[in-house]
């Protein structure tokens, strides 16, 4: 387990319609984020928020992949930042925004551990599986489209993040509390090879033989997990401040057993919470719980 954690804010709001979620870093932070981490016993250090450009700034662009260009631009300031951290030692901790920053932390953690000749697997905790292209996606909304990227699918800009793809292996990405696809999304997912846990294997299986499974695949001969935790994984009765809310989520307790599952393992080696929305959050609840869970994903036990 990481002894030292580096906050990474990215307060990205380019990647989807609903405004709001650039504030989320704020709101990770107003909740407690360093003081809590620090009272696990771990040294913590918060280098600010990344520049992200707004979209009152910039014309959409290209309709099929919106903001497609200062994504990509900040995503590559994600990855350097990233790449840094684990190369000091740090667990890097990526509070967006927008979950297209998914991509640049992949790039960021895959090229480290690429030095030790290593792969990477991912965990993505989501009610939505983010595999959509420019050519698939009904919105064109860049922020579900990460996934796609890190396998080697879609925008170049994306998909070549620091000279090389795929970030993982197909094998080693398994989403975990799917329940919102696309129609065309549903096609990429089943011919991609990744492993898929919908809420329908959660409600049959159980959390705890779900995520034994997860984590299996995810640490196959690699040197690491890096996990990515959309806020929406969770229903949104317990998390109603995420711009894509899904009924039918993973329950509180759920989403901690989720993640002290990861921590029991101590192969997480980064660590990405996203798409809090505080406009539509309720007494900022959505990112008291991601503090939380974060706090269980760095080893925080009940007793």
């Amino acid at each position: 387990m990481a002894q030292k954690v580096r906050i990474i804010g990215v307060p990205m709001d380019l990647g989807q319609s609903r405004r709001g979620v650039d504030m989320g870093p704020s709101a990770m932070r107003g909740a407690g984020l360093q003081a809590s981490i620090k009272r696990l016993g771990l040294q913590v250090e918060d280098i600010g928020n990344l520049s992200v450009k707004q979209p009152e700034e910039l014309p959409v662009g290209e309709k099929r992949a919106k903001y497609l260009q200062e994504i990509a631009e900040t995503c590559g300031d994600v990855a350097a930042a990233v790449e840094k951290s684990l190369g000091e030692g740090f667990l890097p901790l990526v509070l967006g925004g927008d979950h297209s920053i998914a991509a640049g932390v992949a790039a960021g953690a895959a090229s480290h551990f690429r030095k030790e000749k290593k792969e990477i697997g991912y965990l993505w905790l989501d009610a939505h599986g983010d595999m959509n292209t420019p050519e698939s996606s009904p919105s064109g909304n860049v922020h579900g489209m990460p996934l796609a990227a890190i396998m080697g699918y879609g925008a170049p800009e994306l998909v070549d993040l620091l000279g090389f793809k795929p970030k993982a292996e197909p094998g080693n990405i398994v989403i975990v509390g799917a329940r919102d696809l696309d129609a065309q999304e549903r096609k990429i997912v089943k011919k991609s090879g990744v492993h898929v846990f919908t809420m329908r294997d959660i409600d049959e299986r159980g959390m705890r033989e779900v995520m034994s499974d997860a984590l299996k695949y995810a640490m196959d001969d690699t040197g690491g997990v890096a996990v990515s935790l959309d806020m929406d994984f969770v229903d949104p009765a317990d998390a109603p401040g995420v711009g894509t809310p899904v009924r039918g989520g993973v329950t509180y307790r759920e989403a901690h057993l989720a993640m002290e599952m990861i921590a029991d393992t101590e192969s997480m080696v980064s660590l990405e919470v996203v798409e809090i929305n505080p406009i539509l959050d309720e007494h900022n609840r959505t990112a008291l719980l991601g503090v939380e869970l974060v706090l269980s994903g760095l080893g925080q036990k009940i007793l």
